[in-house]
């Protein structure tokens, strides 16, 4: 009876076990879910800027990011260190119309004449439209510093996906540049000191060519300000080198 008694107990032991250790396993599986779910509103947030693909002025460039987007374009081709022009449409069009951002170009090309190269990372695709998307080419710029984004370029030729009206229900009715004998206009929002500007610019054959560009401004002034840095922190090491030669 003891004994009896005894394999009794063992099993209602291992019952017991087997059933707190199956809701310990349900918990988890909540928490998990609900952390999924925290996620997922993070990422329908709105951005405090424009965004492109859910990249806004304060995205990171990781691994998993450039993957998605390799699902999204096609396979992209990248380039470390590169010059950055922020200059669109026809000579001196950004002075005429953005004179901040003018000068802001001159800064990122200082001395004027030179290839001026920065610590970026940029990513190009080109076959976006074998993904049925409606880009002809795309062209990302990060800071290799930040990993945050400075420049989108988008082209295409036709609006058949009316890009331009959801840019316009998303971001509201945009200021316009008529470009009088030049046979072009131009759009453009602000927020938060970043630019989005929507151009139809012709081309040799006068055909009208959609151009969307991006400008992360202050994440483009970050970046000049660190390189400043950089460089007179090398300068001062190169000075107390050369008193140490003689």
């Amino acid at each position: 009876m003891a004994l009896e008694k005894n394999r009794t107990n063992r099993i209602q032991k291992l019952i017991l076990l087997a059933l707190l250790l199956i809701l310990a396993l349900l918990f988890v599986s909540a928490c998990g879910e609900k952390k999924e779910s925290a996620k997922k509103q993070t990422a329908q947030m709105p951005s405090d800027s424009f965004t492109f693909f859910d990249l806004g002025t304060q995205s990171t460039l990781s691994k998993s990011v450039r993957n998605d987007l390799n699902q999204r374009l096609g396979r992209d081709a990248i380039e470390h260190r590169s010059i950055i022009d922020l200059d669109i449409n026809f000579y001196d069009f950004l002075k005429t119309y953005f004179p901040s951002l003018y000068e802001l170009n001159q800064n990122l090309n200082f001395p004027a004449g030179e290839r001026i190269e920065h610590n970026t990372v940029k990513l190009m695709y080109r076959y976006a439209q074998k993904k049925n998307i409606p880009f002809d080419y795309v062209e990302l710029v990060f800071s290799n510093y930040s990993q945050h984004p400075l420049l989108f370029g988008i082209n295409f030729q036709k609006d058949e996906a009316n890009i331009i009206q959801t840019l316009k229900t998303k971001y509201g009715q945009p200021q316009l540049i008529d470009w009088k004998d030049k046979n072009g206009e131009s759009m453009y929002w602000e927020k938060n000191n970043d630019l989005l500007i929507v151009s139809l610019v012709p081309d040799q054959f006068g055909n009208p060519e959609y151009q969307i560009r991006i400008y992360f401004v202050e994440n483009i002034k970050a970046l000049l300000k660190t390189e400043r840095a950089e460089k007179e922190k090398t300068k001062s090491q190169r000075a107390k080198s050369g008193k140490k030669a003689f």
